[in-house]
Formats: C-alpha cells, structure tokens, sequence
C-alpha cells in the first residue's frame, strides 16, 4: 500500500502582496477586487533570484528521513504543470537528483494532468515501487515551479501563482500517511488549456464544481468511507469561493476545509495540497487515524482527489 512517509515544505521568505502586482498581471480594479474580496487572495511568496533548481532543492533538503536512506530511492519523479522548464540538455530534476547523491534513482518528469500531475504522480510512485518487490524502496516526489513569466503567473479570472516547493518521500511498507483511494477524470473538451473560447470557458465554471464533487465521492467511495469520514480536506489554493461552490454542492462543512494558504500562498502549481499538509500538521489539524483528503485541478480538464488516513 503506497504511504507518505514525509513531506517537506519550502516557500520564499518574500511575502508580496497581489495589489502591489496590479500592473504586472494586467488586472483592473475591480478584477483586483475580485481577486481580494471575493477570492480571497491577498499575497503570494516570490524568490526573484532563485530558479526552479533552488526551490526543489531547498523543500528536499528539509526531509529528515531522507538522510542516510539515499541508496534506498529508486524514483525521482518532479510533478509539474507547465511542460517546459529549462532548455536540453540541462534538468532541474537531474541537476536535483545528482546534488542529493541519489545515484541509484531514475529521474523523470510528469506533467499529463498539469496541477493534477501532484496526485498522479503520488499514484505512479506507488506503483513504480510496488513493481520493484522491495519493501524498503522509496520515492522522491517534486512539486513547485517558478513564475518566470506573465502568461504563468496567473489563473485567468480565478487565481495568482506564486512560488513554493513540496519534496515527498514514498513507500509502499505501510505506517505512516497511507493512501486509501484515488478518483481521477478528464474532460477533454477543455483540452486547450488557457487558450478556451468564451463558451467553453463558461462551459468549464458551470462544470468546475460538479466534476471538483464527482472526484471527492469517487475517491471516498474507493477508500470504503463516506464524506462524513472525512476530517480535512486539503485543496489546491486557487481560491476560496470555489470551495464554498462545492461544499454547498456535496453539504461538506467549509471549516474542514483547509484554506487558510490561499490568502499566504496563492496557487503553487503542483505543491498546493502537500504545501497545506504541512500547515495542517503544524496547526494540529490531522489526528493518528484521521481520513483526510487532497484534492486537485489541472487546466485543460483534470480533475482528481486522493484520500490518506494519517
């Protein structure tokens, strides 16, 4: 059974606020109002000298049990959202992997279900390791990325990105933070990304919540509990109102809905439900036994929960 035995968190120390941004991201004023008061943003983390390298680099080097244990990592895995991150041949996840010492592991990137790609690639680890037969195998997962230019630096019309890393390792010998079930969609008329029509981008907010719902009862029902089970959710920090959407939709309580990042962090890609693990940890949010769940979207129509008992 694929489990977490760690997650790390790095983000910036440069706190800025998203009103300071109003002329780099092309909001007007009220679209800057929106964001602030209905959607709950207010700041995100930047590290202006850093490079993607920096930011991987940095949440891993925070995993304690990764010390010593570095013969036993058979995968390194970075889950991103935007295909290109540097120019051939340089790799961040290599770059990462070799300046870790992990010289037994292969390395690779996932980028199918863009913010979704977290999830997946959490699923793909424990199946990678399964395959290999030993109990003592692990995986190094990668999530973060940078926001190197405008076309990257915002959700149209629904978030800010901001920069923050999560590094995770995985195992399948039990204990720990195990995975109980994981429900994935996609709807592939949404396929093009930010590059949808008008119609299709109304299509895709009427469907947003209903498919965000669809995933977390398909995951629940996989791991053999029901909603009321559920302690927490951990989401992707895109905004706050399109928890409120779904909550209503499914009659989930919004306190148990972890969104105290949105207005800290905004959306950190792939990092997003391993960022507010971490937060849930330090705030005393996750009991020994709580089910709690992690739930992502991808553009281009990726939707996908998975859920973990603690």
């Amino acid at each position: 059974m694929t489990d977490l035995r760690e997650v790390a968190v790095h983000l910036p120390p440069r706190r800025v606020a998203i009103a300071s941004l109003q002329d780099e991201l092309g909001l007007t004023d009220p679209q800057l109002r929106a964001f602030e008061r209905f959607f709950g943003l207010s700041h995100i983390r930047r590290e202006p000298g850093g490079t993607g390298f920096d930011l991987m680099l940095a949440a891993a080097g925070k995993l304690s049990e990764l010390r010593g244990q570095e013969d036993r990592v058979r995968y390194v895995i970075q889950a991103r959202s935007i295909p290109v991150a540097t120019a051939y041949p340089r790799s961040d996840v290599h770059e990462v992997r070799r300046a870790l010492g992990l010289g037994r592991a292969e390395a690779f990137t996932i980028v199918h279900q863009a913010c979704a790609s977290g999830l997946l690639a959490v699923d793909l680890a424990g199946r990678l390791l399964a395959a290999e037969g030993d109990p003592d195998a692990l995986a190094l997962i990668l999530a973060g990325e940078k926001t190197y230019t405008t076309m990257v630096r915002t959700v149209p019309g629904a978030a800010v990105n901001g920069e923050g890393a999560a590094a995770l390792l995985v195992g399948t010998g039990g204990g720990h933070d195990r995975v109980l079930g994981y429900a994935t969609r996609t709807y592939g008329r949404f396929n093009s990304g930010l590059a949808l029509t008008d119609a299709l981008n109304a299509d895709f907010q009427q469907v947003y919540p209903n498919a965000v719902a669809e995933v977390l009862i398909a995951a629940v029902d996989r791991a053999g509990i029901s909603l009321d089970d559920v302690a927490l959710v951990l989401p992707h920090n895109v905004n706050r109102v399109s928890w409120v959407r779904v909550c209503r939709l499914i009659g989930f309580p919004l306190e148990r809905v972890l969104l105290d990042n949105v207005p800290e962090t905004g959306h950190c890609f792939c990092a997003d439900s391993f960022i507010n693990f971490r937060t849930a940890q330090e705030l005393g949010r996750l009991q020994p036994g709580d089910r709690y769940v992690m739930a992502a979207v991808g553009i281009g129509g990726f939707f996908s929960a998975m859920v973990f008992e603690h």
